[in-house]
């Protein structure tokens, strides 16, 4: 089966909703792991990581989660593929890198993926829409014993479960949450909360992780420290601080729609009417347009405009999706005049924003 007979649509997957979405797009756990007696995959030759790809990959494809699911190598993957998977934050910019040798395992909702031989033999993780982060749990802790029962992961009764990067170690999981913060950015309070979150031990990254940007006012929070800590005390520590950000979020957007609406109304106001006539887009522009069009409609401000048709314009002016939509290879230029184009047709006949006197 190919990749893309395979993934959910567009469509769909942007009307999947979930609790508190006003600022919690999405909930992810993520659990490294390794196989006993097996070098870790950056240290071991490419016969070794072959042959562990081919022992490791058949147990989680055969687990009952996977039922129904998609397997690959990622040498068997076509470059646009991989972007694909990315952009849904199903695999990291690291392992879309890889090739033979690793292997990506999907259930056929696209909540559960495994990456096999990116930085740790099995990087596995969970992801639900919206604020979900103790169900987001539930689930991958559910696989996780599942797959210990047939594979021998590689633990230390002091240590805990031994991973590449030192700062895994322990329990191996990374709890994120994915949060849209505009009213934070535009109150310019989004630094205070990010030194805040930082000194309590999180790290705050941006819409791909480590090391990138956060676009379109969109942060992804997650814990730091992995070992000295149950994984409970983990989820219940980032549990509390999501909720504690999307408090302060909603107040800030209160203090906009009640002490500067007409400021408030001019971002959300030039952004529509950017998306909406511009012929050059870029996929930055994008992102940082379609965060206030979304603020917009979250505070009731568009009539017939619905948060699942801006969700899935987050993702779809993309650059793979993008060129997955347009069923060709397209250079930097000519992505952003037919992402412009899309915005246009897909904003066309749409009423701009309202705001009460």
């Amino acid at each position: 089966m190919e990749l893309l007979d395979f993934l959910t649509p567009s469509s769909e997957l942007s009307a999947n909703g979930g609790p508190e979405d006003h600022v919690v797009l999405s909930s992810r756990v993520r659990l490294a792991r390794n196989i006993s007696g097996v070098p870790f995959p950056g240290r071991a030759k490419k016969a070794s990581r072959e042959e562990t790809c081919e022992s490791i990959k058949p147990p989680i494809s055969k687990a009952s989660a996977m039922r129904g699911g998609f397997s690959a190598g990622m040498g068997d993957l076509k470059a646009l593929d991989k972007q694909l998977l990315v952009e849904r934050h199903l695999i990291s910019r690291e392992h879309a890198a890889k090739g033979g040798g690793s292997a990506l395992v999907l259930n056929k909702d696209e909540t559960l993926s495994v990456m096999v031989n990116e930085e740790d033999h099995l990087r596995m993780q969970a992801l639900l829409p919206g604020m979900q982060i103790k169900q987001v749990w539930q689930k991958i802790d559910r696989f996780d014993t599942s797959l210990e029962k047939k594979l021998d992961y590689a633990f230390d009764a002091s240590y805990g479960y031994l991973t590449a990067c030192p700062t895994n170690l322990g329990t191996g999981i990374r709890v994120s949450a994915m949060l849209h913060l505009p009213g934070l950015v535009l109150t310019d309070q989004v630094n205070q909360i990010v030194q805040a979150v930082t000194k309590l031990g999180h790290a705050v990254r941006g819409l791909y992780g480590e090391g990138t940007e956060a676009l379109g006012h969109i942060f992804q929070v997650s814990n730091q420290m992995t070992l000295g800590e149950s994984e409970a005390d983990i989820i219940e520590r980032i549990h509390k601080v999501v909720l504690q950000i999307i408090e302060h979020e909603t107040n800030a957007r209160a203090t906009l729609q009640q002490g500067k609406p007409k400021e408030l109304f001019n971002h959300i106001g030039r952004a529509y009417g950017v998306l909406a006539n511009a012929h050059i887009v870029s996929s930055k522009e994008s992102m940082n347009q379609l965060s206030l069009i979304r603020l917009g409609v979250k505070l009731g401000m568009f009539e017939d405009l619905e948060t699942s048709v801006v969700d899935e314009l987050f993702l779809v002016t993309q650059p793979a999706h993008l060129q997955q939509l347009v069923g060709e290879k397209l250079g930097g230029e000519e992505r952003d005049v037919r992402r412009a184009d899309l915005l246009r047709s897909r904003l066309n006949g749409m009423q701009g924003p309202k705001v009460s006197e």
